[in-house]
């Protein structure tokens, strides 16, 4: 009897589908485009409609009911919401993970059980629907993310390429969930694929995101995610006060991310004097992060559920006073914070836009209060609000291009460009040069609320040393070899680079194939030039190296290697720099780790398999006595 599950057999007949048609690349991509946008526009506009429904009957039919005993009945549904949550997770111990780690899973060749995405979307639609401050873009992102990998899973394909259908499906997720495709691509090519412009990408990425737009424009209607009022530009002299604006939305979103990443801590009693918490068992903490939400929400009701509502009410400055708007941008900051840590489930970028609304419209208000005699040239306090969503979106998930375009597409006034660019590039590069942080550390749609599972803490990145990554067969050049005795050199031995070396044999530099592409190019430019027959490769080669020492953890190279953008590092003796160890590349260290982690997954079986061989048998004493002739 088969044991495989019916989707390990739809997975099987669809790559057999595929082996057997062989359709061209220009095909592939269209039907994958096809089928990442489609099912992930479906897929949001069912999880729309599931977070509507539980609010319907949460916030509406229930508090119908029980409404007559009190106002306080309204703290019960954030908590009955935490309690249906922790059900969920009772029944599911595992969710999917984040977009980060969906990201490492597939660069690891991790496979995603199915029931995982549904779980965490069903709790996601319950949280929401019930009222936990967070929002609903993170959750429609990672529904798309995941049906990238399991297509990808289903046809078999390379990790490359499974990086891509991640990417395309993030695409057509968020350009789904905030009706903006242009930022969803500009969000799947900038956070996901990072420098992965080539062509078949862009295409697969952009049909993605079109096709899940169209969808939800079908099913939602064709406006954006909330209405933001008219741009006003009443003087260009105003620009510098939007980089005041900038600086405040770093500072926002420092102390915003600081909590997203503290929170899920005190939950699982890692931070004193909380420790008590790390003893309630997972289901139950959405119960207390519920109840949080709820007594809050008897005071503040404007921090309940996602906030758009409360949002566009900010931008038309609808009875909203200055200390309003700040004990609204601490609490709704603190309440997000609670919500994703005790296990309820949501994104971060709808809070990010409370956030930056609650901002800039306090900040619009206080600046006729400072400059007076400017007061008829500043505009309104909608304007710095929409201008502060963005910069603290930005600075929060580190997405610059994705903030600016998504407002731009909210807004569709062109006006808005300049101020956009001016606080979110201050912002994000304050985040860049000043944060403990590193960039591609900020959770980009949400930090990991759970103390991690067993297998994940296993396959965390091993503590390798550089000699166990790096390649020791390397090519050495002399720094007198002509350039085109090294050009064929590198391609008869097929690598990409090769040291140079001095008289002494000390390393002088590092020649690559681009170094020489660059040199021919030269002369193919000026025809009569005779250099070609003098050049040599001391002349062109790098000279100033970054090194990699072999004693050093794998990490730090890694680090030192991804703060220039570089492709290798050559690995050198630490008491001898000169000496060359060996050559350190991209694909040497993920083929390290990958080897480490089957490596240590494989020493289970080995040890079973030790103690299942027959022991040899002890000698007996008279084995140990000479006999006698």
């Amino acid at each position: 009897m088969s044991s495989l599950s019916p989707l390990s057999t739809a997975e099987s007949r669809l790559t057999r589908l595929f082996n057997q048609l062989q359709p061209p690349p220009e095909t592939v991509v269209l039907i994958l485009a096809v089928l990442i946008g489609g099912s992930a526009g479906l897929s949001v506009l069912l999880f729309r409609y599931l977070i509507e429904t539980i609010h319907y009957l949460a916030l509406e039919n229930l508090m119908g009911i029980i409404g007559r005993w009190g106002r306080w009945t309204l703290a019960c549904v954030p908590t009955l919401g935490g309690l249906l949550v922790g059900i969920v997770r009772w029944f599911v111990q595992e969710f999917s993970p984040n977009l980060m780690s969906l990201m490492g899973a597939v660069e690891a060749g991790k496979e995603i059980p199915l029931i995982r995405p549904i779980a965490k979307t069903l709790a996601a639609a319950i949280s929401l629907g019930t009222g936990a401050s967070l929002g609903p873009e993170g959750p429609s992102v990672e529904v798309g993310a995941n049906i990238g990998i399991l297509l990808g899973q289903g046809l078999k394909v390379s990790r490359e390429r499974q990086k891509l259908l991640l990417g395309a499906g993030a695409a057509a997720g968020l350009a789904a969930g905030f009706n903006a495709p242009i930022a969803g691509v500009f969000f799947a090519l900038e956070v996901v694929l990072g420098t992965t412009f080539e062509t078949t990408a862009v295409s697969v990425v952009l049909l993605a995101a079109v096709i899940s737009a169209l969808i939800t424009q079908i099913g939602l209607g064709s406006q954006p995610a909330f209405e933001l009022p008219a741009y006003e530009v009443r003087s260009s002299l105003e620009l510098p006060l939007y980089l005041g604006l900038g600086l405040l939305a770093y500072g926002v979103a420092i102390v915003y991310t600081q909590l997203l990443q503290w929170l899920p801590q005190v939950f699982q009693g890692k931070m004193p004097p909380m420790q008590f918490l790390g003893h309630i068992p997972l289901p139950l903490r959405p119960l207390i992060g519920g109840l949080c939400v709820g007594l809050v929400a008897l005071y503040l009701p404007q921090v309940l559920g996602i906030g758009y509502e409360t949002v566009e009410a900010i931008l038309r400055d609808v009875n909203f006073s200055l200390g309003l708007l700040l004990v609204l941008l601490v609490t709704k900051m603190l309440l997000t914070a609670v919500s994703l840590g005790s296990g309820l489930v949501g994104g971060i970028f709808a809070p990010a836009l409370f956030l930056g609304a609650s901002l800039g419209a306090a900040y619009g208000k206080v600046l006729p209060l400072l400059l007076p005699m400017f007061a008829n040239s500043i505009a309104a306090p909608a304007a710095y609000a929409t201008v502060g969503m963005a910069a603290v979106l930005a600075a929060s998930v580190n997405a610059p291009l994705t903030a600016i375009l998504l407002l731009f597409e909210m807004t569709q006034d062109y006006r808005i460009i300049l101020p956009l660019m001016a606080a979110v590039g201050l912002s994000v590069w304050l985040v860049n040069s000043f944060s403990v942080q590193k960039p591609g550390e900020l959770p980009a749609l949400a930090p990991s609320s759970i103390e991690p599972h067993k297998e994940e803490q296993e396959d965390s990145l091993p503590n390798l040393f550089v000699a166990e990554a790096m390649q020791s067969q390397v090519l050495f050049l002399s720094e007198t070899t002509p350039v085109v005795e090294a050009g064929l050199q590198l391609i008869e031995k097929k690598v990409y680079c090769a040291f140079v070396t001095d008289s002494q044999q000390d390393l002088v530099g590092l020649i690559t194939l681009g170094d020489i592409n660059r040199v021919l190019t030269r002369w193919e430019a000026d025809q009569e030039t005779t250099a070609y027959q003098t050049q040599t490769v001391g002349s062109v080669c790098t000279r100033e190296l970054l090194l990699a020492y072999g004693d050093e953890p794998l990490k730090d190279a890694i680090d030192r290697m991804a703060a220039r953008d570089l492709r290798q590092l050559p690995v050198v003796d630490r008491n001898n720099p000169q000496r060359v160890l060996g050559l350190l590349t991209r694909e040497n260290i993920r083929l390290a780790y990958s080897l480490d982690q089957t490596r240590r997954k494989l020493l289970p079986y080995l040890e079973r398999a030790m103690l299942s061989l027959p022991l040899e048998p002890e000698p007996v004493a008279s084995d140990l006595v000479e006999t006698s002739p």
